[in-house]
């Protein structure tokens, strides 16, 4: 009696974790030779940062984030449109964390060996599946394609990315990842605080947007800001590398970014100060009307990548981990499990998917620069407070931590 999980992301770590502590027997299987902690700064919204808690990484957590104070807005003038604390100064129980990605995958990776043992093996690629009456035959490769030994185990969740490998052989017809029209560059600079210190500020527009936030606080009055650049480009860009290691090169998209040095940042000299840039298209899956196929199942950014607007995409993936352990343990390691999952989440999140290429919350990026394209003295002349208000909630309800919503509900590990 055994859940195969293929991925170890912070889906399926967190997965782990959870059917770890509920007692429930697992093992993780990763295509990776070894693993690197990858990728830059992301932010961990409060419903997420709860169930962490609930692990007992509190501490932990807090040890390698930085609370995230507010979010603020701003025009491509970088005049002030909206801002509004986040985390516990928002009324919520737990914090907002903005954090780096790879340090929080090993966080979960280590404190799961701590606690399992040697229960992730790396360099074993999921080929394949097969149901049998009681379980099911999970077939690996390795790195070079060459067939390694099957897993027998009760279920299989599939926790292997955006590029899954699971969800290709279910839909076959589907094709890559969609692409919105637009590139980011991503960096991370030293440089001093800005706003509150703590703040993740948005400006411009859809087409060109500026998006940073400090992921450590040195404690001299400089801080490490992730930062992202966007820019829309033509369909014939060459945008089809899916790489987080690819280069960037500033004369693609600093040019587009050399008037925003404002009073609360310098843009242009946040972006120069990057050591390493990235570039990596801005994409994401179609939503699925079905996650689980017998005794398998999707999960994490396999079953529904999004764009990363509104900061979701972990989040949702700690948020899926724990909803599937729940029902492991209400219905046990069976297929009715996998589908009670699917029938608590599919739904919810793919409305985020659609939210999210909307623009999210940052929508009122474009609808302020609609209104006032050259800027303007005074942001309620524009669009009132209650509108403003409205757009950043209305996010906040689709995306599950709107502040009575997550105080109010129960534990999602409660049966």
């Amino acid at each position: 009696m055994t859940v195969i999980i293929a991925g170890a992301g912070i889906g399926g770590l967190t997965l782990g974790l959870s059917l770890h502590q509920a007692g429930i027997p697992f093992r993780i299987v990763e295509q990776v030779a070894a693993l690197r902690p990858m990728g830059v700064g992301i932010n961990l919204q409060p419903h997420a940062v709860r169930e962490l808690h609930s692990l007992g990484l509190a501490d932990a957590v807090a040890e390698i984030g930085l609370r995230t104070a507010e979010v603020a807005y701003f025009s491509a003038q970088g005049q002030p449109i909206w801002s509004e604390p986040r985390g516990l100064a928002a009324g919520y129980h737990w914090p907002q964390y903005s954090i780096h990605r790879g340090e929080l995958q090993f966080l979960l990776l280590n404190t799961l060996r701590a606690r399992a043992g040697d229960v992730v093996q790396t360099g074993l690629a999921l080929q394949g599946w097969s149901d049998t009456a009681h379980g099911v035959v999970v077939h690996l490769s390795d790195r070079t394609g060459a067939a390694m030994e099957d897993l027998h185990g009760t279920v299989l969740v599939a926790a292997d990315g955006i590029n899954s490998t699971s969800r290709a052989r279910l839909f076959p017809d589907e094709g890559g990842a969609v692409w919105g029209g637009t590139i980011m560059w991503r960096g991370v600079t030293d440089a001093p605080a800005f706003l509150t210190g703590r703040s993740m500020a948005m400006a411009g527009t859809k087409d060109r947007k500026f998006v940073c936030y400090p992921i450590q606080d040195h404690g001299d009055g400089t801080v490490r800001i992730n930062w992202i650049a966007d820019l829309a480009k033509p369909a014939d860009y060459p945008w089809n590398r899916q790489d987080w290691t690819r280069e960037g090169r500033l004369a693609d998209f600093l040019p587009a970014f050399a008037e925003w040095s404002f009073d609360w940042l310098d843009i242009p000299a946040v972006i120069r100060g990057a050591a390493n840039i990235w570039e990596y298209p801005m994409v994401d899956r179609n939503p699925l009307d079905r996650w689980t196929h017998g005794r398998m199942t999707l999960m994490g950014d396999a079953a529904h990548a999004m764009y990363p607007i509104g900061s979701n995409g972990a989040s949702q993936a700690i948020l899926d981990a724990r909803v599937l352990t729940r029902e492991i343990m209400r219905h046990g390691m069976c297929a009715a499990a996998l589908g009670a999952y699917e029938a608590d989440r599919r739904n919810t999140v793919n409305a985020l998917v659609l939210a999210n290429r909307g623009d999210g919350p940052d929508k009122v990026l474009d609808e302020v620069a609609r209104r006032a394209p050259d800027g303007f003295a005074r942001i309620e002349d524009v669009m009132d407070a209650e509108e403003l208000a409205a757009i950043a909630n209305g996010y906040k309800a689709t995306a599950g931590f709107d502040v009575a919503g997550l105080n109010g509900r129960p534990d999602l590990m409660e049966l």
